[in-house]
Formats: C-alpha cells, structure tokens, sequence
C-alpha cells in the first residue's frame, strides 16, 4: 500500500505522520505528537504498518479552562511544516525582524534568484541569506547550498547556518578538505557528497579546485564579502576570484546571492563587475542612472540590488530594532623622552635607508617597505619594534619590484580580509642585508637600536601606561573592552602587561592570527565567564566571530591604516543584539608619534565626519595604500632630519596636495553615495505586503509573545514556580520530574541549577537564556503538553493536568451554549515541474467554533473563535456534568464532519495561493502546485462554554 505526504499510520504501538522522503519500500515517519529528533524510517519489507485516524478525546478526561489554550499554543509551536505562505518559518531559530523579509520577498520574485544584499553592517545581512536559502530548500527548489567566504568568516557562517536555521553545512578549508575527501570514491567530489559547504574562497580560487567547484557546484551559491570579487585593474588573487564567480554565474539557473557591506569601493569599473554577476547586462549601464530617461534601468536594478542604513530599518514596520548608541571618545598620549630618541634614530636610520640608490630601484623598493616596517612597529609598541629590527625583511626575498610590492603590502599595510586572509598580524622586518652578511654594520646598527627597545617595555612605555588607566577608567564604567593591536607581539605584550597592571579580579587574554581559529573562538568563550574582562587581540579578530554578546567597548590601542578596518574593528560590538545600550569607542593615538598624526589626520576623522552626517560609511575612493605610501615616501624622502616636533618637517607641505586631492574624491565619492540611497531605495516591496506575509504567518506559527506566553502558562502548569515576564524568572526546584528529566536530556539546560531567566526577545543581558519558537527548552515543554494530553494515564499528566483534550465551564463570554473545537490541518503539497512531482508538507492548527447542539450548528467566525481561549470561569462543573456536554458533541459529531472537511478544502486553496502568492511574480516556466487536504483532520480537543 502506497501512503501520501501526511497521512496518518500505526507502527510500533503509535501514531505517526508520512514525510517527505518516503518511498514505496521506506516510510519516514514522525510520531503524533512527537519532535523532529524523534523522526525515524521504517522499512515496509520487514514491519507492519497499518492506515490509523486520530480518535476523538476521551470525554471522561475532562481539563479546566487552560486546557484549550495551552493545547492549541503547543500544537502550533511544535510545528516545524506549517501552512502560511513561507515553508521555512517553522524551523527558523529566530523569530526575524520585519525589515529582513524584505530581501526574502525580493527573491521570491525572481528566478533564478540573483540578489545583491548591501545593508549595513550589522544590520544582518547572514540572517536576510540563510532566510532566503532555507525557504527555497523547504519549497523544494534546491537541494545544495554552498557559502564563498574568507578563511576567517567560514566558522561564524557555520554556526549561524547551524543555530538559526537548522543547516549543517561542513567547512572546506586546506585544513579540513583532506578529511572530507578521504571516504570519496574515485570519480566522486567532495561538492556531490556533502550537500551544505562553506568554502574558503583562497581555498577554492586555484585553477584546478576552481574547475572542479563550477563542475560540481550547487545551485544555491552564497559570495560573503563579495565585493572581494570584483575585477578592476588588479591581478592576482583578486582576479581568481572574478574569475571563479563570473564563471559560475556563466550557469543561467544557479541562484546567487552577493553579501557585502561595502559594494562601491569608489572604482566604477569593478561596481560594474559586481552587478555583472547577477546580470551581464548591467555591465553596460549608464555611469549616471539619474534622470527620468534612466527611470527603466533603475526598476531593472533595484529588483536585484537592497541597501539599507540602520536608520531605514530601526522603525520599520511599527517594530522596534534596537540598536547601542555609539560614544566615541578620542584619547592621546606622548612619547617618553627615551622613546623619543629611539624614534629619531629609528626615523634617521629610515631616511639614510630610503635615500640610499645603491642596488638600483629593486633595492631601492626592498629598503623602502623596510622603512615603513620600522616606522609602523616602533609606532605600536617596543615589543613589535623590537622583534622587527631583528627580524629579516620579508620582501628581501623577492625577485621583482612587483612581488616586493605585493609582499610589503600584504605585511605593513592593513588591507582587508579579501587581500591578505591570514597573517596579517604578523610582525614585519626590518633587515634587507643579504643572510652572508650578518656581520655588516647594518646589521649591528639594528640591533642596537633592537636592544635599546628592549628597555622600553613596561615602565618606559608611555602609551601603554595611559591605556592601563584607560581601560581601568572602562572597567569601572561597566564595560567589556575588546583592545585591538595591529601586531602579534603586541598583542601579547600589552596583554601580559594589563595582567600585571589591572586588577586581580581582571581577566585579561590576548586572541591573535598565531592562533588557529577553532582556538580563538573557544578562547573568547572561555573569557566571556569572566565579570570583569578585557579581550586583546589583533585583527584576526575584525572579521567574522560576532562578540556583542560578550564585550560593549572597543579600544583601538594601533590606529588602523584603513577606515574600513576601523569601522569592521567596531562593528564586533556596535550591531544589533547589543544589550547594551551604549558602546564606547576609543580611538588612541600618539600627539607627538607622526605616524598615528598623518593616519588620524588624513583618514580617520574625515571617514568618522562623513559616517556621522550621512548615517553611513564611504570607503576612501582610492586603494589606501596607495595613499599612505605616497605621504609617508614624501615624508622620508623630502624631510630633512631634525628633532622630533609634533608632526614631522615639511609636513603641511607634502601631505596637504595629497589630502587634497584625497578629500575631493572623497566628497564626489560621498555625494555619488548619497544619490545612490536615494536612487535605489526599495521600492520594489511595499510595507503592506510586508506586514500582510509577516501577520500570515504569526497567525499559524506564533510570535516571540506566544512563546513567552505559552513557557510561563505551561511550566506554571507542571509545578515551576515562575515570576516576570520578558525576562522570566523560573524555579524548577517544584516542577516535575518528569519535565526536569526531559529538559535536561534535550533542552541541553544543566538542570543542577534550576533557577533560570528566560528571555524571548533581543538583546540578551548577561546570565539570561534567549528562547524562541525552535529553542529545544520550548520544543520540549511544547511536546510534553502534547504529549500529556494524548496519553492521559501517564504519570505525569494525572499529577499535572496541564492540558486536556477535552473539557466544559460556565463563563459570562457567551449567551449560548457555544463549542471550540481545536482542529490539525494535514495537506499534502506537490510541486510538479517538467512532469517531476516533489512532495512537500504543510500543517496548520485552527479554532474552530459553533453556538447550539450539533443538530442545529450555527458556526461562528475566527475572531469570535479566537476570543473563547481567554475566557473566564464564573462557577464550577462537576467532572461528570462536564463529560456529559463533551459527550453530547461527540455522539453528533458525524454531522460537524462535513464542515470540517469543507473547512479543509477552504483552507487548502488558501494554502495554494499563499504558497504561490510571493512566488508568483517569478513566473518560473513549466511550474505547477496543487494541495490536497489529508482527511479527515484532526480534532485535537473539544471544550463546550456554557452561559452563566
């Protein structure tokens, strides 16, 4: 016998419901009443299986006025197919804000779904993915996902993928690909065995594992960082990256979606390159889309292209998005009268280095990023400038000018995650000598001065004493700083020194690049149970790992020599899901250290200036490199020796051209922005259609209320003493051991500790328990209401009574005798595409209610239904009276049938076009969906009001 997607069977001594999957020989099956972990197969050859209907409640095993409501709140917060018009909603592991299904819709409407998601940072741009990822999973259309993302993205991704959205995807990275190959067949890929990959984008780049990943390539592709992949002018790494992109674009089917915060880095032709990934057309747009006669290029792009400010989102739809509010401070300190000199020498050496033309202009380039390199670390820390005049230099390796200018940039320069994805935190050198010449004066020269950084640590170290006061200052105010260095040694440095300067009762560790990044996460974690704690680290930790859980403050100790870096810097704790409500931002730097001077100067100011007035970044509109290097050559080359005096000699004369020209890109740069919002704001979704599918789909599924609702009512019921409401103060000392037994085996909640604080709606505060819908805590309250009510003769139901199927009361809500029957719609989904038909399910819970006796039903509508949950007793009923009215329902039940089924029919066709409704303006070719209702539904309880 052949059974449909949601049909009801009988195996094993239960009921079970038919998923998807199943096939002739193979039932998979989730028990009645039962969660997602208790899903199993049954093979048909080898066990019975039986069609089974769901039996009217017991009318002898009556409840009182909770019974119905807490039925009806555990029927729907258990289901994980719910009906409404998004599958996915159910099994989320968040309730989403309303500003992110608005990139959802977006991509319901097209096909093959090609999106360019640019909001802000820290908006949530992970969440608007993975939404859009699991719901064409659970409408069937793909069956792979594969992420592109930096090296130090791919655990964050992981996780978010696996917490939020129920998808366990496997990491491929060099560390882990050999592992995932290992029990491949010969002619097998990796990309065909594991349907769910994150996959390093420096990993994947090369030509060979390129070809391989667009052979195999699932059709659900995700680019983190996408701007990354670009193609302007450069070569490289860069350009591999183009070129597995727009090779996989090339495949007019694949879905992509293009993730970055930062899609216009101010170069035209690779913004272009951008969009080309999602229509090779919008290559040849026009540079200028204003203008009435652009009206069509621009509704052509805003359907593929969002970008939000957090002040787009923060009241959008009547629905609060709390974001910190930002305290920036800025702090100074001066050099100490031996780290002064130590800078002139450093700096004499440095000019002597880059004036000297012997060796030509290869030797000429290898002592310059030499100079840089002194001048960078000395700027950081004696520790970091110690370790760099031992050091030899990296780019003294090289065989060309170019390659010594891709090393030094890489080293001493701060480019972001797509350029430099590992070691950009290592200490650069300083030695270009030839290794046979260790004995050269040069050499001698270096470590002297290395030697004379030695005895600069601790004490003599100006800027490390001003910050220990600083971050005191931080601690004492009630914040978590996170202390961002530049190098490792630094790092570790300052981090050493904090343990010693702070108080005992600071937890202080340093979190760097010489650390794989499974370690650095469990290090931060393992920090996070400190009270009081300060994280140092350097930037492996910009990117990718969000730490608003944990830290509120944010002290950059090494300014960043990239705006971008900064605000990514910022970015771990200024994001939504904050419980604070306010993050402190340190900028530090040097008044007499010229290098921070022509950084903060130049730079950082002007960037935090046009963040400030426009409520968003704009990135330097050209490379900072190349910036940076033209001041600082101008500096060592054209300055002539003298002391130390606030910024160097010749200062104004050589940075003001180049600040100049900077800044007036800069502007037109921020006035193109500016156009730009106003030009592409999203229009193509309207706030009524958001809240229309939004409103559908609390109405099936539940809100973050219900859930608070349905914890604090239904663990009251089992014995928990329970106080608050958002957060939620719970004792479970009293509760049963039942539930007890079974929140510890799969909520994963130590239950030695049974005082808890819920909370149910973000930011978390520290010590408190974030719950929603899919959280295993109410997965497992939801099923043992359940659970209770079925089975009314188990141990834990006769002592708590939390809910019954069944059960009668007076109340002064009705004038009439009036019944609610609570009732389970199965629907059996198919979605049929060039003649293949794919099953899907789709459950829903109804209220449904009628005055009089069967006989003679008049039936009421949903609001009225609805408003029976909350009524009131006003007088008792005895156990056998109220069984009586339970019974006279059930003895005329044959004549409700026929409603319910209508009911069912109704509901279907409902189902049909909410399904196909955000779809619809895809018009997908030779695509068709039918729903057909698994009658009879369920009637899951029977409760009778009577008039007072």
């Amino acid at each position: 016998m052949t059974y449909t997607v949601g049909s009801l069977v009988k195996a094993r001594g239960r009921e079970w419901v038919v998923l998807p999957d199943s096939t002739d020989d193979l039932l998979v099956l989730r028990p009645l009443g039962g969660a997602e972990d208790e899903i199993c197969g049954i093979y048909l050859p080898l066990e019975p299986v039986a069609p089974a209907t769901f039996e009217l409640p017991d009318p002898n095993q009556v409840g009182d006025y909770r019974s119905a409501r807490l039925l009806r709140d555990a029927v729907r917060l258990g289901f994980r197919s719910s009906a409404g018009p998004f599958r996915s909603f159910a099994r989320l592991g968040f309730e989403p804000r309303p500003y992110q299904l608005v990139p959802l819709l977006m991509a319901l409407k097209l096909d093959p779904v090609r999106l360019l998601i640019a909001d802000d940072v820290g908006i949530g741009k992970t969440i608007e993915a993975g939404l859009i990822a699991r719901e064409l999973l659970d409408r069937g259309e793909i069956n792979r996902l594969a992420v592109l993302c930096p090296p130090p993205l791919a655990e964050q991704w992981q996780a978010e993928l696996n917490e939020k959205f129920h998808i366990e995807a496997e990491l491929v990275l060099p560390s882990t690909a050999p592992r995932l190959e290992r029990p491949l067949s010969r002619y097998e890929s990796l990309f065909e065995r594991y349907p769910f990959v994150i996959v390093s984008l420096d990993y994947i780049k090369s030509d060979r594992r390129r070809d391989e990943f667009k052979r195999t390539c699932p059709e659900f592709v995700i680019v983190d960082e996408a701007h990354t992949c670009a193609y302007g002018a450069e070569r490289g790494g860069r350009h591999q990256r183009f070129e597995l992109v727009n090779g996989l674009a090339q495949n007019p089917e694949r879905h992509i979606l293009l993730v970055t915060a930062t899609p216009h880095s101010g170069k035209e032709e690779a913004f272009r390159s951008l969009l080309s990934f999602l229509n090779r057309d919008f290559i040849d747009l026009p540079e200028d889309l204003g203008g009435e006669e652009n009206v069509h290029h621009r509704k052509r792009l805003a359907q593929h292209f969002i970008q939000r400010r957090r002040g787009d989102i923060q009241h959008y739809l009547d629905s609060e998005t709390p974001f910190p509010h930002r305290e920036d401070r800025e702090e100074s300190y001066r050099l100490s009268p031996d780290y002064k000199r130590l800078f002139e020498r450093v700096l004499e050496y440095a000019r002597e280095s880059v004036q000297d033309t012997s060796g030509g202009q290869f030797h000429r380039r290898v002592r310059w990023w030499s100079a840089l390199a002194l001048l960078r670390s000395l700027a950081s820390s004696p520790a970091a400038a110690a370790e760099t005049l031992r050091n030899r230099a990296a780019q003294a390796e090289a065989e060309s000018i170019d390659e010594a200018d891709e090393i030094g940039r890489r080293i001493i320069l701060d480019l972001m995650l797509d350029e430099a994805s590992e070691g950009v935190d290592v200490v650069p050198g300083a030695d270009v000598e030839d290794e046979a010449r260790q004995d050269s004066s040069n050499r001698r020269r270096l470590l002297e001065m290395a030697r004379c950084a030695d005895e600069l640590l601790g004490d003599q170290d100006a800027k490390l004493l001003k910050a220990v006061e600083l971050v005191r200052g931080s601690l004492s105010d009630g914040f978590h700083p996170i202390v961002f260095c530049r190098f490792i040694p630094t790092a570790e440095y300052v981090a050493a020194e904090f343990r010693k300067r702070l108080p005992g009762d600071v937890e202080v560790i340093s979190v760097t690049g010489s650390l794989p990044p499974t370690e650095r996460i469990e290090r931060v974690q393992q920090l996070a149970a400190a009270s009081k704690r300060v994280l140092v680290a350097t930037d492996c930790l910009s990117e990718g790992i969000n730490l608003q859980e944990y830290f509120d403050a944010v002290f950059h100790y090494d300014l960043s020599w990239n705006p971008t870096r900064h605000e990514q810097r910022e970015g771990r704790v200024d994001r939504y899901g904050q419980p604070r409500p306010t993050v402190r931002v340190l900028t530090y730097y040097g008044l007499d250290n010229q290098i921070d001077g022509v950084v903060l100067d130049v730079l950082l100011r002007k960037h935090r200036t046009i963040r400030n007035s426009l409520g968003i970044s704009v990135p330097v509109p050209l490379n900072t490199e190349e910036v940076i290097e033209a001041i600082f050559e101008g500096l060592l080359l054209r300055a002539k020796p003298s002391a130390l005096q606030g910024y160097l000699p010749g200062f104004d004369e050589i940075v003001n051209p180049q600040k100049e020209e900077l800044y007036g890109k800069w502007e037109a740069a921020t006035e193109r922005e500016k156009r730009s919002r106003t030009l592409f704001s999203q229009e193509t979704i309207k706030v009524d259609e958001v809240a229309r599918e939004l409103n559908a789909m609390r109405a099936v599924i539940g809100s973050g209320v219900d859930v608070a609702d349905f914890t604090r009512r239904s663990i009251a019921a089992f014995g928990a003493q329970v106080d608050g409401e958002d957060p939620l103060d719970v004792d479970l000392n009293e509760a049963s051991a039942a539930l007890k037994e079974k929140l510890g085996l799969f909520s994963g909640f130590k239950m030695t500790n049974t005082r808890l604080r819920l909370r149910f709606s973000q930011p978390v505060q520290e010590g408190e328990r974030y719950l929603q819908r899919t959280h295993p805590f109410v997965e497992t309250l939801a099923n043992h209401v359940l659970e209770t009510a079925l089975d009314p003769l188990s141990g834990d139901a006769s002592r708590y009574p939390a809910a019954r199927r069944c059960g009668a009361m007076r109340t002064a809500s009705v004038d009439k005798r009036t019944t609610l029957l609570l009732v389970r719609f199965r629907y059996h989904i198919i979605r049929i595409r060039n003649d293949e038909e794919k099953p899907l399910l789709a459950e829903d819970c109804r209220l449904l209610a009628f005055s009089g006796s069967p006989q003679n039903a008049v039936w009421l509508d949903d609001a009225a239904a609805e408003a029976l949950l909350f009524a009131q007793p006003t007088s008792n009923i005895m156990p056998e009276q109220a069984a009586d009215f339970v019974q006279r329902v059930i003895d005329g039940f044959d004549l409700l049938q026929p409603h319910l089924q209508q009911v069912a029919v109704e509901r279907g066709e409902e189902l049909l076009d909410a399904h196909q409704r955000v779809r619809r303006a895809s018009k997908i070719r030779n695509l068709r969906h039918r729903v057909e209702p698994q009658l009879p539904p369920d009637v899951l309880g029977i409760f009778v009001y009577l008039p007072s």
